[in-house]
């Protein structure tokens, strides 16, 4: 049996533990005209990565890129204006409308956001009616066509799915 021989002091609240200072990349901002497109497919709450792109997607902007994110599949949900509870706009638990508030923040700061009427319809019953105001419902055809015009842009694009 090995008995503990170092005794190391616990962190405390407000201890410096890594060296933020230190950036090993250069800062790049957008030249006048880039563009930056965000195709989010996750499931609103099933892990991190809705939140994690829109948090991206908030810097991309403050870079200076001009930010389109495009909503399908289970993503539209987070473009739903009827969260909540136990009413409407109401966080049934701290954070539980990051995401609603997030895409707000994007709106307010120049950012387009898109989301699938295929998505809402079919797989959610979801009416456009039922979308934050400022996000725009799109066809179906347009999730191909909105990467190929990123593409034909050479706009810097995100791509994410969940399933």
């Amino acid at each position: 049996m090995t008995t503990k021989t170092n005794d190391i002091a616990r962190a405390q609240e407000g201890d410096v533990l890594y060296d933020t200072s230190e950036k090993v990349f250069p800062d790049i901002q957008a030249e006048p005209g880039e563009k930056a497109f965000v195709f989010i497919h996750s499931v609103p709450f099933e892990g991190s990565v809705a939140l994690v792109n829109l948090l991206t997607s908030t810097r991309l902007r403050r870079k200076g890129f001009d930010v389109s994110i495009v909503l399908y599949g289970p993503a539209v949900l987070i473009a739903s204006a009827t969260r909540g509870y136990p009413a409407v706009g109401k966080e049934g638990f701290p954070g539980n409308l990051s995401m609603n508030k997030q895409l707000k923040v994007l709106m307010d700061e120049g950012a387009t956001i898109y989301a699938c009427r295929f998505a809402m319809g079919a797989l959610y019953g979801m009416r456009e009616d039922d979308l934050i105001e400022g996000v725009k419902a799109f066809n179906p055809l347009d999730v191909l066509d909105s990467a190929l015009t990123a593409w034909r842009e050479k706009a810097f694009q995100l791509n994410t799915w969940t399933v």
